[in-house]
């Protein structure tokens, strides 16, 4: 079996879509990458194996204005190992192979959990902790330090790793400790794309956008040369643009369509209608932009706003409002009220009726 650098935790149909497809188009013929499954889910086993064999992501949507809809083979992965049954190999890799340690570990991957506070290595432990003894490994082995890249969507999600791996490691040697805290490159990442549905046994469906941010730092490269890929200087200014007109928008959009009678069903439904599509460009000039003039943020901007409204009209995502609508009232505070508290702190005094009537609930 080939050497492979990226150590993979996690076989979810997002890091099939995003990382995993980055590597294959960045670096074909090669099969970088070792994939883990932390769950022993035995359902997923045929997927495990199907990934190694190559599959298939259709993307599917609005690019550049036009509708695409093509299939693109993933050839990136070279094996899949199971953590139980597999973990004396996954812990030689990762003491004599891995340069970069990926993982997408859903909501639940960095919850401590009782089994954390054992001795020895346990596929019950969380991911944070199984980490923990797994670098130990490599530390003892005297290899050069692995760059540790989380995608969990957790903001400063490389910085909140390190911690709860730290706190892991208070049991074990200081030197070892200070080798996590020194040596180790944690990665902090923004990541988005929208994955709607799995192919079996492996493979999904994606929309044409697709971006893995990853915040610049001593020590820190990008894994692959990808046009999705990035190497900022500070993760806040795409968290902002994300947060203040993707999300905002569509928190938006589930406002207007609660005083509307909760109807249609789809965002997309929303952005086939030309007065409601009229709407929320209207938002973003005239309410939102103001903000982002104020704090001297505009770069890129106006493409951002352009994609988001095709990422919006996708018709071929059921992308439902009701799905959205949940926990309105904490999105409603989370991002538009947010927005015009940051939009003002900046010096914005622009009117934003739409806005303020969204927070009130009242009618725009």
């Amino acid at each position: 079996m080939s050497i492979t650098p990226i150590l993979q935790f996690g076989t979810s149909r997002f890091l099939q879509a995003h990382a995993d497809l980055f590597l294959s188009e960045a670096m074909p013929g090669t099969r970088p990458v070792t994939v883990v499954q932390t769950s022993g889910d035995p359902s997923r086993t045929k997927r495990l194996h199907a990934l190694a064999e190559g599959y298939e992501v259709h993307v599917r949507g609005i690019e550049d204005g036009q509708q695409v809809d093509r299939a693109t083979r993933v050839d990136s992965i070279a094996r899949g190992l199971t953590f139980a049954p597999d973990m004396a190999e996954i812990t030689r890799i990762v003491a004599e192979e891995a340069q970069v340690i990926l993982s997408n570990t859903a909501d639940a991957g960095f919850k401590p959990r009782a089994e954390d506070t054992g001795p020895t290595l346990d596929p019950a432990m969380s991911y944070p902790a199984k980490l923990a003894h797994l670098l130990r490994a490599r530390f003892e082995a005297g290899g050069k330090a692995p760059q540790i890249m989380p995608t969990e969507l957790v903001q400063d999600n490389g910085t909140v790793l390190k911690g709860l791996v730290l706190e892991v490691a208070q049991r074990m040697d200081a030197r070892y400790r200070d080798w996590l805290a020194e040596e180790v490159i944690w990665v902090n990442s923004l990541v988005d794309r929208i994955v709607s549905e799995p192919l079996e046994p492996a493979g999904a469906v994606a929309e044409p956008y697709a971006l893995w941010a990853i915040e610049d730092g001593p020590g820190v490269s990008a894994p692959c040369d990808h046009p999705s890929v990035q190497v900022v200087s500070d993760l806040g200014l795409i968290e902002r643009k994300k947060l203040f007109v993707l999300n905002l928008g569509h928190t938006w959009l589930v406002s207007r369509w609660l005083e509307e009678g909760r109807s249609p069903d789809f965002v997309r439904e929303v952005m086939a209608d030309p007065d409601r599509t009229a709407a929320l460009r209207g938002l973003y000039e005239q309410e939102v932009r103001p903000g982002f003039e104020a704090a001297g943020e505009t770069g890129g901007l106006d493409d951002y706003i352009s994609i988001t409204l095709d990422r919006f009209a996708n018709p071929f995502l059921d992308h439902r409002i009701a799905d959205i609508a949940q926990n309105h009232g904490e999105k409603l505070r989370r991002r538009i009220g947010a927005f015009v508290d940051w939009a003002r702190a900046r010096g914005d005094t622009s009117p934003k009726p739409r806005l303020e009537a969204a927070l009130k609930g009242e009618d725009a």
